[in-house]
């Protein structure tokens, strides 16, 4: 363990990552799959972009805050895989207490940002079902750049006060992080002095930047999902709900291992289950993410066309 001389007190300058694996005969086999993972997902949202960037149709507000929701995908596993990718080819496992506060801060700031953007969606969706004829000016151009840059000040100021008050515990030892990043609920664990404060504000961003936004998307769906069923024919609520379920899903996903990840910090051993949650988190999630807006979408597909074939 690398310790340093901190006033009358020793502190961790390295932190040790277990990763997902201790057995050095998976480590290739690891390598090679998160490495394809880590191409699909780059590849998969670089597409996305590509696809609204050419196609005129893909030119709207909602494929607007598509395309930012790819960029934060690619920024999100690019916070870790490539860290995790350089592990398994390695012995060392040590990242610098400052690397380590610097993953910490990127990677809440990416999926704070993320929160905010999936809230603007389902808004975005709300006001073309349940009030398309003031549509464009409800979701002007002025009002979606707004709604990122707040966004990313919201996200921004969130990860800077959880960084820096992380900065002021203490870290005496041990150093070894069961995990195959640097994130919160790991490192409250290894500290050596109260992390009170730090539950406090890590409660307090909860409730703003996950409860407030989910109960928010949920009041949209459900405004949403009323005016749906007024519609009389079945094909234009087959329509409706096509437009809603791509977002719904990724939603799902979202919260869902968001809530696992951070609604555990009684725990005092961390667990496998923590590293497949973030796997979920950080790698499944940005995969999916061009896939289920795809997949469904004949304006994507037909753009991702002219995009691989070059038409």
């Amino acid at each position: 363990m690398d310790l340093g001389a901190s006033g009358n007190d020793s502190c961790v300058t390295t932190f040790v990552l277990l990763g997902l694996t201790e057995t050095p005969a998976l480590r290739p086999i690891l390598f090679v799959i998160f490495l394809l993972a880590y191409v699909a997902t780059v590849g998969g949202n670089v597409s996305i972009l590509a696809a609204i960037f050419i196609e005129p149709k893909l030119h709207t507000p909602m494929y607007f805050f598509l395309g930012n929701l790819s960029v934060l995908d690619v920024g999100c596993i690019s916070v870790t895989v490539p860290a995790m990718l350089k592990h398994f080819l390695s012995n060392d496992r040590h990242i610098p207490y400052g690397a380590c506060l610097s993953q910490l801060f990127f990677f809440h700031l990416l999926a704070g940002t993320d929160c905010f953007l999936l809230t603007v969606m389902a808004y975005d969706r709300y006001v073309a079902i349940c009030h398309p004829l003031t549509y464009s000016t409800h979701m002007s151009w002025s009002i979606q750049k707004a709604s990122v840059c707040l966004s990313c000040v919201f996200s921004f100021s969130n990860a800077l006060t959880q960084t820096v008050a992380l900065s002021t515990l203490k870290f005496c030892g041990p150093n070894t992080i069961n995990h195959f990043y640097c994130d919160l609920p790991q490192l409250f664990q290894l500290s050596c002095s109260s992390i009170h404060l730090n539950e406090q504000l890590l409660f307090v961003a909860a409730a703003f930047m996950g409860v407030v936004p989910l109960v928010l998307i949920t009041v949209s769906y459900g405004h949403v999902a009323a005016a749906v069923l007024r519609i009389r024919s079945a094909e234009g609520r087959k329509k409706a709900f096509s437009t809603c379920s791509s977002h719904l899903t990724v939603v799902g996903i979202f919260y869902g291992t968001g809530v696992f990840s951070y609604m555990r910090l009684g725990s005092v051993e961390a667990s496998d289950k923590d590293k497949g949650i973030g796997i979920l988190n950080t790698v499944i999630s940005p995969m999916l993410n061009p896939l289920i807006y795809s997949l469904r979408n004949p304006d994507v597909q037909g753009a991702l066309r002219k995009v691989l074939t070059g038409r």
